[in-house]
């Protein structure tokens, strides 16, 4: 699974041949969740609340190029947040 960005200990990942709905994976410590890139749900497993917010804030910012990477399954790092 490739990862696309990682801060403050959280990792965000992507596989390229998933189902739909478009998403990512996040791992934080012994937590693991995958979030919809459309509305920023989280769709599968558990975060602390307070990671939510770090990756929803992250996120928030990236949705186009999260949502461009799962259309066209072009990898690329994106930047952390800071």
């Amino acid at each position: 699974m490739p990862e696309i960005s990682r801060f403050l200990g959280i990792i965000i990942s992507m596989y390229f041949d998933e189902h739909n709905p478009s998403h990512f994976h996040i791992r934080y410590n012994e937590y693991r969740a995958s979030m919809k890139i459309d509305d920023l749900n989280i769709i599968a497993g558990s975060i602390p609340a307070k990671v939510r917010g770090l990756v929803v804030e992250w996120a928030e910012l990236h949705q186009d190029e999260l949502q461009n990477m799962w259309n066209t399954k072009k990898f690329h790092h994106i930047k952390p947040l800071v």
